[in-house]
């Protein structure tokens, strides 16, 4: 199970960072353009927010599933991991649920807001945040 786990998570994350990028950039575009909030916008920002939580789900699986999440720790102490297992043991995890957090306060402030500018304004402000905190804890040696 933890080898179809850990396929799933790999592949998804793909998904989540083409679509994080896609949403913090119309976010962006759209703010500094000044351009009105319509139905596509909503959508963008709302598949997104979907595919971060999907990928949290199936990261807290992985988390308690892998030899390198929770196990990891049981067995060698925080003090016994080395730089990349603590990155999977403890950062990763941590980073994610996070920027998973700060997307999720993000869409929820930005369905508050009456106008496009305040709108855009919450969706590229957390949006951006979340897309940097998932991009500073990819480990990228396994990734490319």
């Amino acid at each position: 199970m933890y080898e179809v786990v850990k396929m799933i998570h790999s592949y998804w994350a793909y998904l989540v960072v083409i679509m994080l990028v896609v949403a913090t950039f119309n976010a962006l575009i759209k703010f500094f353009g000044n351009k009105e909030f319509h139905a596509v916008d909503f959508r963008i920002s709302l598949f997104t927010l979907i595919v971060m939580h999907i990928q949290l789900l199936i990261g807290l699986v992985l988390y308690f599933t892998s030899p390198f999440g929770l196990k990891n720790i049981t067995a060698n102490g925080m003090g016994g991991l080395d730089p990349f297992a603590r990155l999977l043991a403890v950062e990763h995890p941590f980073v994610g649920i996070l920027a998973v957090t700060f997307i999720t306060i993000g869409y929820s402030k930005h369905k508050k807001k009456l106008t496009s500018k305040p709108k855009f304004k919450m969706l590229a402000i957390f949006y951006t945040l979340g897309l940097l905190l998932v991009l500073s804890r990819i480990p990228w040696s396994n990734w490319l």
